[in-house]
């Protein structure tokens, strides 16, 4: 099996170049992208906010971590695939500088078109050595080692004020430090009556907390859903910020609800990115197998896109459906349970 993304393929050409891949045996690899051809090879240990790549690697039999403060047992080394929010690649550089010890070898991998050029640049400003290791695919790999910083990761958190809010962000949140337009959208057009009676609603797909915030002012019993840890720890930031109560749990959609119980409500502005890819896959499932978890009379909220598909997977989920908003960019979408 070979490689499927251009930044393992490097690190599989890097491999050969060693002859062998047990040269990376036993290191830890750090917010990797989905490729089988990674997990087929039992390289070593997880470090990933993706609930999703998390299961991936555990359902091989590899370790995974998804806390964003692991107690990560001392690996030869590490590999970090630099993100294209270079802020999270930073933070990813300061939590394994913290965690792992110094003199750690660390190699740093990413696409040419999503700045990886910029890591040497960063290394440079926190005193950290490097030297190019490799480039192809339209791809370079880089060489450091982990030292002591000053630098805190979490000092990358962020608070603004939004939608009468008091939000925490994060690098690796969608919409970070600012409201997105069409979440603004859903929430200037949610129906008056939602949530004002303690009714239990679901936010899915949560980021930074935004709507589950909104939903529980108004008196909503909320529960919020993400696949990121850090989508999940910004929601749960966000929540005590405003002295306000909720559950938030990491879930691939729905798979992580720990009952079976219905809700009056479902609101999401569900991802349709993976990386630079679109990616149906998730808001599929939402909108899919969102009657299984109405009461009966509960609605589906959400706000899209304006080109994106959705129509007809609603109206094959619900039968019918209605617009509250469309601005011509993004549409409010509501279908209710019959």
């Amino acid at each position: 099996m070979s490689a499927t993304t251009p930044v393992c393929q490097l690190i599989e050409r890097q491999a050969d170049a060693c002859r062998q891949f047990n040269d990376y045996r036993g290191w830890l690899w750090v917010a990797p992208p989905s490729d089988p051809w990674l997990t087929a090879q039992a390289p070593g240990p997880l470090w990933s906010a993706d609930l999703t790549l998390v299961r991936q690697w555990r359902a091989v039999g590899l370790t995974a971590y998804d806390s964003l403060e692991p107690e990560i047992a001392t690996p030869p080394g590490a590999v970090l695939f630099w993100p294209k929010a270079h802020a999270l690649g930073e933070w990813w550089l300061l939590a394994l500088c913290r965690g792992l010890p110094a003199g750690t070898p660390l190699q740093i991998v990413g696409e040419n078109q999503g700045g990886i050029k910029r890591v040497l640049k960063v290394l440079a400003a926190l005193g950290l050595g490097c030297r190019k290791l490799d480039s192809a695919r339209r791809c370079t790999l880089f060489e450091t080692r982990v030292g002591p910083l000053a630098l805190d990761p979490d000092a990358l958190w962020q608070r603004f004020e939004a939608a009468g809010l008091t939000l925490a962000s994060h690098p690796g949140v969608f919409g970070h430090g600012k409201l997105d337009d069409g979440t603004r959208l859903l929430l200037e057009h949610l129906p008056h009556e939602l949530g004002r009676h303690g009714e239990r609603v679901l936010d899915v797909g949560c980021g930074d907390g935004v709507i589950a915030a909104s939903l529980a002012q108004r008196g909503a019993a909320v529960t919020a859903l993400d696949v990121s840890a850090f989508a999940v720890e910004a929601t749960r930031r966000t929540l005590a910020a405003n002295a306000l109560q909720g559950t938030v749990v990491q879930s691939d959609v729905y798979d992580g609800l720990a009952d079976d119980g219905r809700f009056s409500a479902i609101v999401s502005n569900p991802p349709f990115h993976q990386e630079r890819a679109i990616d149906y896959g998730p808001a599929a499932r939402l909108i899919a197998e969102a009657p299984e978890r109405l009461e009966r009379g509960g609605s589906l909220l959400l706000v899209a896109n304006a080109f994106l598909p959705y129509p007809d997977r609603l109206e094959a989920a619900f039968g019918r459906f209605s617009i509250l908003a469309d601005d011509r960019r993004f549409r409010v979408y509501r279908a209710i349970r019959r």
